[in-house]
């Protein structure tokens, strides 16, 4: 019998070692809020699935199976809440200037789908709009992917439970893995949640609501008993996409959204909450066979890169606007 092959992470650890996924960032330090944009011009399929309470979306229905389209030519993650959404306009200028879209008589129409995080309060009440998503554009590559206080995660902060007073800073994250015969599957997160975060690899509470003592952080359950704040239970959101190289049909891409899920429902804590706008995109590009068990196999690599681009966003972010990271707050 022949060794199985480990899941390894990809030559980045990000989701674009997906070959043919590029990323963009737009990021204001000063105004506190930002976007992020990834382009996928040679998806094959997509789909979103929507978890949270209150979303703030553009053009998932595009991505829905009953419906003609089911892909899309960028992702657009920003902050701003519903105003933010405004910067899917400009990602779809870029595009339609480089004759990128779906073909039409007046011809090609971009497909920008897009979700927004809500940290107007982190800020100046700022947001990006269409020239700043325009920009994000333009500067996707496909190579490293900066993570942590910038683009849509630049204004975003976790562990609300008790009030946007002690919450802690959030970020984006990204993270990939490579399984049997060359499957890639990446992932890009954005993590602004009333939730904690927990690595679920070690169980470590990696942010909670801060204590009254210096370093000092609540667990969830803790948070819970104490009281729940409900500003600071309103006004969150994480927002995740997924990118395979898998050939895929779009129920497949459907599942992997599903299972992006996952990944949010074991690293925050809770997530998926009526204030929260949780979105998962899922996207491929189709260049890679696939066997019949592969599905599972992808699923649980979704859940995998979602789990650790999460833990990344809320470590390697950085303090801002008054609001400290997790390694600040402990003093690491």
């Amino acid at each position: 019998m022949s060794a199985v092959e480990p899941l390894r992470p990809g030559r980045r650890d990000a989701i674009t070692d997906v070959r043919g996924v590029r990323v963009g960032q737009w990021t204001s330090r000063r105004k506190a809020t930002g976007c992020t944009v990834i382009l996928c011009e040679g998806c094959t399929e997509a789909a979103a699935d929507v978890r949270g309470g209150a979303p703030a979306t553009h053009e998932t229905d595009a991505l829905a199976g009953e419906n003609a389209i089911r892909r899309c030519h960028a992702v657009v993650l920003t902050g701003g809440s519903a105003f933010g959404l405004a910067t899917t306009a400009g990602v779809a200028r870029w595009l339609a200037a480089r004759s990128v879209g779906v073909e039409t008589k007046a011809g090609p129409v971009p497909i920008v789908v897009g979700a927004g995080i809500y940290d107007l309060p982190t800020g100046q009440n700022a947001y990006p709009g269409a020239d700043e998503g325009e920009r994000a554009a333009a500067r996707a590559t496909g190579g490293a992917v900066a993570q942590g206080s910038v683009g849509a995660g630049t204004g975003a902060s976790v562990a609300q439970l008790l009030g946007v007073e002690r919450r802690l800073k959030g970020g984006v994250g990204t993270a990939s893995l490579v399984g049997p015969r060359g499957l890639v599957v990446g992932a890009l997160a954005v993590t602004n949640s009333v939730g904690a975060i927990v690595d679920p690899e070690t169980g470590e509470l990696v942010a909670g609501p801060r204590g009254e003592g210096e370093g000092e952080m609540r667990t969830p359950e803790q948070a819970v008993v104490e009281r729940v704040e409900e500003e600071g239970s309103r006004e969150n959101t994480t927002l995740v996409c997924i990118a395979t190289n898998a050939a895929i049909e779009h129920i497949g891409v459907q599942r992997l959204a599903v299972h992006a899920h996952d990944g949010l429902a074991r690293t925050i804590i809770p997530a998926h909450t009526l204030g929260d706008g949780d979105v998962a995109f899922a996207l491929t590009t189709g260049e890679a066979a696939t066997e019949p068990q592969d599905l599972t196999t992808l699923g649980l690599m979704a859940m995998l890169t979602v789990e650790r681009a999460v833990v990344r966003s809320v470590r390697l972010a950085e303090g801002l606007a008054g609001v400290p990271s997790a390694g600040e707050w402990r003093g690491t």
